[in-house]
């Protein structure tokens, strides 16, 4: 996220790092990286922590984030070098797990792996593209299988458009964004049904036909990527999940896509998948108080974006 959270200081992450992953910590700082968690640099006898903290409900619980976690640290045990795994926590009452309990979420740290962010014009450059193709692909053929890897389900309901339709009936107070996004969406009430009733169609479509369903990141846009001296490392494996292999190429540019014989119906899904889902957490965020900071001014550009997929 952008700006640091109100209820979580630096110090608060330092000590909670210290207590689990890194005893000798004693250096910390907010990154303002990324959209939808939180992130710090911990630092502390020559080793250098990133250290997450992830919301939980409405995309995970405790159960299914640490399972997401546990897989991505299973894959790279299992030799998949594209993959930025979180580290065990040595000691407290969750020594062992990926994630440690946070308020109302869960902590989480990897190594510090040296390297950049590329550009989403560096990302669509044939080269790239190509080696994140194949990257994906070796992930998705991968025979490592981590037993309670999370399995894909429809993000939303049957009843999410007419939820939604009520929700935007009358003025939304919770804050100086709040009435602009309740508009938009109101807007869009007639779209949303559609792209409701169409995504549940083709989930449904994709429970019966069961082709082979393989590992996948969700997310392996160009921001979940880390240009590093070694190549190419995907990071956030939050939304690992077993799945049909179409749910990773939306960021694929469509001559690569086009070569990989992608199912268009899975393609279609995937990406009402994401819309729906990022129309859900926009109508949680703006629903509650907000202040109009940068992350709230980027939610609601970002919401527009979706609406006007």
């Amino acid at each position: 996220m952008l700006t640091p959270p109100t209820s979580v200081t630096d110090q608060d992450i330092l000590q909670a790092v210290a207590g689990h992953w890194l005893p000798e910590a004693d250096e910390v700082a907010h990154l303002p990286w990324g959209f939808g968690a939180y992130h710090w640099r911990v630092a502390g006898g020559g080793t250098v922590l990133f250290a997450t903290l992830d919301a939980l409900a409405p995309r995970h619980s405790a159960a299914s984030l640490e399972a997401a976690y546990a897989g991505a640290a299973a894959l790279a045990a299992g030799g998949l070098e594209s993959v930025c795994a979180p580290l065990r926590a040595k000691s407290g009452t969750v020594a062992g797990a990926f994630t440690v309990p946070y308020g109302d979420g869960a902590l989480s740290v990897t190594p510090w792996v040296e390297g950049r962010t590329p550009t989403e014009a560096e990302a669509a450059e044939p080269a790239h593209a190509a080696e994140v193709v194949r990257a994906l692909r070796t992930l998705h053929a991968t025979a490592v299988l981590p037993p309670a890897l999370p399995v894909w389900a429809p993000r939303v309901g049957p009843g999410f458009a007419a939820g939604l339709r009520a929700r935007t009936a009358e003025p939304w107070t919770s804050g100086p964004l709040a009435e602009e996004a309740r508009a938009a969406l109101a807007a869009h009430g007639d779209a949303i049904a559609r792209w409701t009733d169409r995504y549940l169609h083709l989930a449904g479509a994709a429970r019966a036909g069961r082709a082979p369903w393989v590992p996948t990141h969700g997310e392996p846009h160009h921001a979940n990527q880390l240009l590093t001296p070694a190549g190419l490392r995907f990071v956030d494996w939050e939304s690992l999940a077993l799945a049909p292999r179409e749910r990773d190429y939306a960021d694929v540019p469509p001559a690569l896509r086009d070569a990989l014989d992608p199912d268009p119906a899975m393609l279609e899904l995937f990406a009402l998948d994401w819309r729906l889902s990022e129309l859900d957490e926009y109508v949680r965020w703006f629903t509650a108080p907000h202040t109009g900071t940068a992350d709230d001014r980027t939610a609601l550009a970002d919401l527009y974006q979706e609406l006007a997929g």
